[in-house]
């Protein structure tokens, strides 16, 4: 398989992968994934950085403890089912500069 061959596959797996997702949890829509992938922590060690670049051990932290109420918390258990199953890399497209 040629390198332009698994960058075509790669993409096409990354594409149904995003489906699957926003078919399976309703709750993942396209303005929810918008936000997870740029908006920022307001607080604590992480301050500042975007939600998608939270390390995972600290979203398994906060999942263990307790997600903060509001939207915030929401946005962080849809992050967590994506980092727990790796799909970080389907972020890049949706970052903001």
């Amino acid at each position: 398989m040629s390198s332009e061959d698994r960058k075509i596959s790669r993409k096409e797996t990354e594409k149904k992968l995003m489906q699957n997702i926003q078919n399976s949890s309703p709750d993942m829509s396209q303005e929810k994934l918008e936000k997870i992938a740029n908006m920022r922590m307001p607080f604590g060690k992480y301050t500042g950085r975007r939600l998608i670049d939270l390390p995972e051990p600290y979203v398994i932290w906060f999942k263990n403890k307790g997600f903060p109420k509001g939207e915030l918390g929401e946005l962080m258990g849809l992050l967590y089912e994506i980092k727990v199953n790796g799909l970080e890399g389907l972020f890049t497209a949706l970052k903001r500069r």
